[in-house]
């Protein structure tokens, strides 16, 4: 690999926040915030507006000065690495760079700067698709080639830890599916993936963990898929029958709720799908549709971050 695009961190870009708190007068952003973010994993950071998020990200990278607590990469704070940008990519907003200038000199200013070599400028603009646009003023940036351009510029030194708020923003269906699968990438390489945003359905799509907070407190993390299938409670099944009134006896003896769905059917909670088809099958009742429902994301984040929300 050329300079430029190896990390000489020898860490595995773990991201550890400790009892992280942010005071504002009157107001507490982050509240004895604690959560870990593992290498070689996208981790969704989640939570709704004025929730603490960009606060979080922020004393991440030394941009704002915690009131306690501790937020380290590698064991150290950002502040405390050796050549950052080689160690953390971050994009807090899409790109800002001068009007008249190009995207592909924009990223050339940045690599002398840091003191990277100017042929990782090409090389990064083709890794987030924009060497079409190399040569186009940034004042003709769209918002989605705008974050496409920050991302670039967060994957100069090639680092081990790159961090995102809101990256699909601006992006079109097209756009947020090449994103989805360019993160998926980075974190299939090893490195460590955080991201801040609002879109739950892509979340549930791109992430491998989930942080979850809200009113500066950590409310739950862990897998996206342990996190939803906590939120089952026996799960909810759906049911189509010609005997629905046949069913419902059958199921009366079960610790079962039974609830038409407006179409037909019957949503039942309280058991599992097997356990409907047994007592279908133990009642002679056919079937015609037995399906398990699992809360998505959303509902999941909604249920658990209900009455919670705050505007900062």
């Amino acid at each position: 690999m050329s300079d430029g695009q190896r990390s000489p961190t020898t860490g595995d870009g773990q991201i550890v926040v400790t009892g992280l708190t942010k005071q504002y007068k009157n107001l507490r952003a982050v509240d004895d915030l604690s959560f870990a973010v593992q290498p070689g994993r996208v981790t969704g950071f989640l939570g709704p507006n004025g929730a603490g998020k960009t606060t979080t990200l922020r004393m991440l990278l030394n941009l704002v000065t915690p009131t306690s607590g501790t937020a380290t990469i590698d064991g150290q704070r950002y502040a405390d690495l050796t050549e950052p940008l080689r160690h953390v990519g971050a994009v807090l907003e899409a790109s800002s760079a001068h009007k008249g200038r190009t995207g592909l000199n924009h990223l050339r200013v940045v690599c002398a700067a840091a003191g990277l070599p100017a042929r990782r400028a090409d090389e990064v603009l083709d890794m987030v698709g924009l060497t079409p646009a190399a040569k186009r003023k940034f004042k003709g940036y769209s918002l989605g080639m705008k974050q496409r351009l920050g991302i670039a510029a967060a994957m100069l030194g090639d680092p081990r830890v790159l961090i995102l708020d809101e990256p699909a923003n601006g992006l079109d269906p097209e756009g947020i599916r090449w994103m989805r699968g360019f993160l998926k990438g980075l974190a299939g390489q090893g490195r460590t993936v955080l991201v801040s945003s609002h879109l739950l359905s892509e979340m549930q799509l791109l992430a491998d963990d989930v942080v979850i907070i809200a009113a500066g407190k950590l409310v739950r993390q862990g897998p996206v898929t342990e996190v939803m299938n906590s939120m089952t409670q026996g799960g909810r099944v759906r049911v189509r029958t010609p005997q629905v009134e046949e069913l419902t006896v059958a199921l009366r003896e079960l610790p079962a709720t039974v609830t038409p769905d407006g179409q037909g059917g019957l949503l039942i909670d309280g058991v599992d799908a097997p356990t409907v088809g047994r007592a279908a099958l133990g009642a002679k009742v056919e079937l015609h549709e037995l399906t398990s429902e699992r809360p998505d994301l959303e509902r999941v984040f909604l249920d658990l971050t209900a009455g919670k929300a705050g505007i900062r």
